[in-house]
């Protein structure tokens, strides 16, 4: 049976008593080696699972930090191909760190869903969270992922129904992925109350690992979210590093700063 690196992930987390930590960086910023570079090293900084961003010409869910560096991407014509490609690459790099896709259907529709799956798994993906996908929609691609062992990580938001999350947790795989606050991504002072209160409404669905994102920037946001939650998701605070850091020192600030948000 295949490892189930997610899982392993959230025991170590919970082994050792400490907060949990999730990063994402889009993939192909500012170029494709960045990436390759990037990964391990934010792992050696205190990561424990890494979402890939697949860049999209419309990405909806997203604030002007992450709407940027999707744009920089698609400039580079970094494709879903090229993503999963990447993650073939860093497979060897971090053997024990989950790799998650994060993106939008539509190039994943696009690919060929089967293909994407079969591919995904031969690159070494662990979990997908297809961001504008409704579960009442997923059918065709869960089914798709669970035959090649890709985690289905549902997104679930403070407006999401009772009803909406308890079919969201029947049928997940990984973690679920909380978001604080109703809007976009991007960085904010504190973390909304809204995502503790969402947390208490899912944890009764499920007993997989739940984590927090959107608007968590500094390492008191990571402590106070992991109070309530097995880890914190930090992207925007991470991409705006990547954002404005010469190429030469790209992977130290980055670095930097995800040792911060670890606590390290």
């Amino acid at each position: 049976m295949a490892k189930d690196r997610i899982k392993e992930s959230f025991a170590a987390i919970r082994q050792q008593g400490r907060t949990g930590l999730i990063v994402f960086l889009t993939a192909g910023v500012p170029d494709r080696q960045a990436t390759l570079e990037l990964v391990p090293a934010l792992v050696a900084a205190g990561a424990d699972a890494i979402e890939l961003g697949v860049p999209f010409s419309d990405p909806l869910a997203e604030g002007p930090v992450i709407q940027e560096s999707s744009f920089l991407a698609l400039q580079q014509d970094i494709t879903l191909t090229d993503c999963l490609e990447m993650v073939d690459e860093l497979r060897d790099q971090v053997p024990g760190t989950p790799l998650v896709l994060m993106g939008y259907y539509n190039p994943i529709y696009s690919y060929g869903l089967e293909k994407f799956a079969k591919r995904a798994q031969e690159a070494g993906v662990d979990g997908l969270i297809a961001v504008d996908l409704p579960y009442s929609e997923s059918a065709p691609l869960a089914s798709q992922c669970a035959a090649h062992g890709i985690h289905m990580i549902p997104l679930l938001a403070p407006t999401s129904t009772d009803d909406s999350i308890r079919e969201s947790c029947a049928d997940a795989g990984g973690f679920i992925y909380c978001v604080s606050l109703t809007g976009v991504t991007g960085i904010r002072d504190e973390v909304s109350g809204r995502g503790i209160e969402l947390l208490e409404r899912v944890r009764p669905h499920t007993s997989l690992p739940l984590t927090v994102g959107f608007g968590i920037s500094r390492r008191e946001h990571v402590e106070t979210v992991c109070r309530e939650a097995d880890a914190a998701v930090v992207g925007s605070a991470l991409v705006r590093v990547m954002l404005e850091s010469p190429r030469d020192e790209l992977v130290a600030r980055s670095s930097e700063l995800v040792a911060q948000l670890a606590g390290r």
